[in-house]
């Protein structure tokens, strides 16, 4: 055995006969694979530009809560010139440019919303509305991240999408609508 086997095949015993060139090939095909997963994974040392962020990845390899599905297949009708929506008790929302809820609600869009029966009806991945306090006839539209019930009773976190920070707890008397659809 030469020294150039010694070094391409260091195990004692042969897997398998192959010339050098060939060896060298598979190790550049391998290097090259493994350099362009490792770039594809690593996040730019400079903020403004990152290859990869956490969100970015959270995105594109896990699944996200999705809401309810509150309008059936079969509740959707579609016409030549029309599509009708059978909601009952359904209002129309519109959008103040907030950017909270960017990229899935804005200003330009307009919702469909149905008042929720009982907290069963609330899961997470759904986009409410709610009122922050009684004296205030703002709502705010924001995805539901959490459910749970603590010594006052159930409640649920929300977050706008587009929004650094949970709003913190939402009780169920302050929830007036949930959105069934989204029309752009």
């Amino acid at each position: 055995m030469t020294i150039s086997e010694k070094f391409i095949n260091p195990l004692p015993f042969k897997i398998m006969k192959m010339n050098q060139r060939t060896l060298w090939m598979i190790i550049s095909i391998l290097t090259v694979l493994f350099l362009g997963i490792f770039s594809y994974l690593t996040v730019a040392t400079e903020a403004e530009n990152p290859l990869l962020s956490l969100e970015m990845a959270s995105s594109s390899i896990f699944e996200k809560p999705s809401p309810g599905n509150w309008i059936k297949e079969n509740q959707i009708l579609v016409y030549k010139d029309r599509v009708v929506i059978l909601v009952p008790n359904a209002i129309v929302s519109a959008y103040m440019n907030t950017n909270s809820m960017d990229p899935s609600i804005d200003s330009t869009a307009n919702g469909i919303e149905i008042v929720p029966q009982s907290p069963e009806d609330i899961h997470v991945g759904d986009i409410i509305a709610y009122a922050p306090s009684t004296s205030d006839e703002t709502l705010i539209v924001h995805r539901v991240i959490a459910v749970g019930v603590d010594d006052k009773g159930w409640y649920c976190i929300t977050k706008g999408d587009n929004a650094a920070q949970a709003d913190g707890k939402v009780r169920w008397e302050m929830i007036k609508y949930v959105t069934v659809a989204i029309v752009y």
